[in-house]
């Protein structure tokens, strides 16, 4: 596969600009499809390095005019508008024609696509993949065998058989990479709620992807809302990762897993195996999100459980955390963050 590094390239831009827009305009609406599907005024403004004016004005109104986006008015129209881009020939012009992006979300969708299309924007540093395809093409180029690809990459797996469908990266969050060809990799996450248990989960689809990538951040995108959940956030990466538990202590909790999902049919317990006692150790928020994990995947939720890679990058300074506080308002529609 080719080693995707950018998911706004030369060709899609041109693909846009044949449909009349300059090469500014075609390159903001390729990185509008590719990384949130929706947008604002200012976010357009900021990218092109232009006040609020004629020319913003003109290229809205050519948007509007020819049914390129949906203009979406919450509450009073002084409060602002937004403007999702869902015309098809668009995203078929560039090879997304089934990219989520061009589907209608609920409001609080919106809010949060908004939100990570100004976090890539702030950043000029890196370059940003943010279709599943660019994600798929880049992390397999890093995979020694090409039928490991499933097992490593972050991934939910909807029906069986012939009927199997697997969708990759299905947080949709970008993923940049060092504009210069260095070797770490930025992995975006939105903060949506205080409590970080869907963070957990993000950490458990991406712990094989980590490890592969070498050297990461995990960049936090903020609201203001939830700027004094970091600590939080913070202590749950440190909880996931630096903390591997011994061989036997897998096995005991497999068997605590087991027996909460009433699933212990052949199963051999450890011995001197005590239930009460293991299911109370087994009680923090750490292990009712191996729960939730090993509901989707048992086999790589208890193997992953033992793993000390991630700690050991952790502790080398090869993976950090980091935090990005949003300083924008969002047409006041930030108590809609974490609503499908």
């Amino acid at each position: 596969m080719t080693k995707m590094r950018d998911s706004v390239t030369a060709p899609r831009i041109e693909a846009i600009e044949a449909f009349g827009f300059t090469e500014r305009q075609a390159r903001f609406l390729v990185a509008v499809m590719v990384y949130s599907g929706a947008f604002l005024e200012r976010q357009y403004c900021a990218f092109a390095g232009i006040a609020h004016g004629q020319k913003t004005h003109d290229f809205i109104r050519r948007l509007i005019d020819r049914k390129c986006v949906t203009v979406i008015t919450p509450g009073a129209l002084h409060r602002g508008r937004l403007f999702h881009v869902h015309f098809k020939p668009l995203y078929d012009a560039i090879g997304e024609v089934n990219n989520r992006n061009r589907r209608p979300a609920t409001l609080g969708r919106m809010v949060e696509r908004l939100m990570l299309l100004d976090a890539v924007l702030a950043d000029r540093r890196h370059t940003w993949l943010g279709t599943e395809r660019d994600k798929v093409a880049y992390f397999s180029s890093l995979i020694e065998r090409p039928e490991w690809v499933e097992g490593e990459l972050p991934h939910l797996t909807f029906g069986e058989g012939a009927q199997k469908t697997i969708r990759y990266f299905p947080d949709k969050f970008p993923i940049g990479l060092d504009r210069d060809y260095g070797g770490r990799h930025v992995f975006l996450y939105l903060v949506t709620q205080e409590v970080p248990a869907p963070f957990r989960m993000f950490l458990f689809r991406h712990s094989r992807v980590l490890s592969i990538a070498h050297y990461w951040t995990i960049r936090l995108v903020v609201p203001r809302r939830f700027r004094n959940a970091k600590a939080l956030y913070r202590y749950a990466l440190r909880d996931e990762c630096s903390t591997p538990l011994r061989l036997s202590q897998a096995e005991e909790l497999e068997c605590v897993l087991r027996h909460r999902a009433g699933t212990t049919d052949g199963m051999e317990e450890p011995r001197y195996f005590d239930l009460a006692e293991a299911s109370r150790r087994f009680a923090s928020s750490r292990f009712r999100a191996r729960y939730r994990m090993w509901q989707i995947d048992p086999a790589r939720a208890i193997t992953g459980v033992s793993s000390s890679s991630l700690r050991d990058q952790l502790e080398r300074g090869d993976g950090r955390i980091e935090f990005m506080e949003l300083p924008h308002q969002y047409l006041r529609l930030t108590s809609l963050i974490g609503v499908a």
